[in-house]
């Protein structure tokens, strides 16, 4: 990109934003092409269920470290929602409630899949560094890397269709995290993308979201290496889960 005098306007910004979810974000990864397309095995969904839920699990976590930091209530009143989006109420739950149940579609039982045994070590490294980021970064970089959600609707769509058409297990309950995310996720990002587009107001902030955008696309792509490198390919590192492991 050539050298600017000041900041893109906000729709040039924008644009720019849009392109990095369209040549990086991990609907590109051949493991979602296998996953949708029906040639993943029962045990290549399993470890993906089971990574997949370190993920999960620390998104109100970072969401809390976030809002941790946050001096102005109207922002820690919206940004409110994602945690409760995720962590949901007693009784009805959240998306990690939604998890578990695909959790139990797929054959493995939710309290091993909660206890976080199993993860891959490159999973694991992944997500905490996307925790530490949101944590320690400036507010504009842990909002920007948010900005995945750009792009996750047409994910879970192509999710639902895939798993519908060639898995078993998939219906109405162990899809619902996927559904509920098509209306949540629109929410969250049209927020998150007015507080970038307004607060990434020199060229310098501009770059620094960009940045934040492409590291967060990383984490989310190193998690769909490891998955291949591991189950596909048949890698499995020591500590990770082995199939016949946490099993109903």
């Amino acid at each position: 990109m050539k050298d600017l005098q000041g900041p893109q306007n906000q729709q040039d910004f924008e644009a720019r934003l849009r392109a990095i979810g369209a040549e990086r974000y991990h609907d590109r990864h051949p493991f979602h092409a296998r996953l949708h397309g029906g040639q993943c095995t029962p045990d290549e969904v399993r470890a993906w269920v089971i990574n997949r839920w370190m993920y999960q699990s620390r998104i109100p976590m970072k969401d809390a470290a976030f809002m941790s930091r946050v001096d102005d209530p109207d922002l820690r009143r919206r940004w409110r929602k994602r945690i409760e989006d995720h962590d949901g109420g007693v009784t009805e739950g959240g998306g990690i409630r939604r998890w578990l149940a695909l959790s139990r579609a797929v054959g493995l039982d939710p309290d091993y899949v909660a206890s976080g045994a199993g993860i891959m070590p490159a999973t694991r490294f992944a997500v905490d560094a996307y925790v530490r980021f949101v944590r320690d970064m400036p507010l504009l970089d842990a909002v920007a890397a948010s900005l995945t959600e750009l792009f996750a609707p047409k994910i879970h769509a192509q999710r639902i269709e895939g798993l519908l058409a060639h898995y078993d297990f998939a219906d109405d309950t162990s899809l619902a995290y996927f559904k509920r995310r098509l209306t949540e996720a629109p929410e969250d990002v049209a927020f998150g993308l007015d507080y970038v587009l307004t607060h990434a107001d020199t060229l310098e902030k501009q770059n620094a979201a960009a940045a934040a955008l492409i590291f967060k696309t990383d984490v989310l792509w190193a998690q769909l290496d490891a998955l291949w490198h591991g189950y596909v390919e048949g890698n499995i590192p020591r500590g990770a889960w082995r199939p016949g492991e946490g099993l109903l």
